[in-house]
């Protein structure tokens, strides 16, 4: 399945959709991943991926562009949200050059930034290593790949 929208809704205690992020979950704060939720899985989901992206990072990097805030996956398919700073699912790289979550912190003066939280539905249940960058868990899941949402917030560097 090619990757486009499903009707699966994803929220956040957090913010509201096209909200700004508040900053404990920035690079400017306490730098933790905020709590998400979704719910109208498609049928026959198994297992899900989340993700985590800047499209407006003034960055290209092997061909792609923007800035990966957070690569997370294993996620059974029972699992429909998560507290904010999770431990569950396992952990790829973001393009801070670590895995795990890490904030967003757009340049200074750069104006606001879009930051996309997806949710990805897969067919099964994943057991992939850690520390997958992002195109290569996309490379892994996207036979199985059923639907995808996502929350978008925003944040402007004080």
């Amino acid at each position: 399945m090619a990757f486009a929208l499903s009707t699966m809704q994803v929220t956040s205690t957090a913010f509201g959709n096209h909200q700004a992020i508040p900053a404990k979950h920035t690079g400017e704060g306490d730098d933790v991943s905020p709590a998400l939720a979704w719910q109208g899985a498609p049928e026959g989901t198994k297992g899900f991926a989340v993700i985590c992206h800047d499209p407006d990072a003034p960055l290209v990097k092997e061909g792609s562009y923007g800035f990966v805030h957070w690569v997370l996956y294993n996620l059974p398919g029972d699992v429909t949200s998560l507290d904010e700073n999770t431990t569950l699912g396992t952990l790829g790289m973001a393009d801070f050059g670590k895995p795990g979550y890490g904030g967003p912190m757009p340049p200074e003066g750069h104006g606001s930034h879009l930051y996309y939280f997806w949710v990805l539905a897969l067919d099964e249940q994943t057991t992939l290593p850690e520390g997958l960058t992002l195109p290569e868990l996309l490379s892994a899941v996207e036979p199985h790949l059923l639907g995808m949402n996502r929350l978008v917030g925003t944040y402007e560097r004080a």
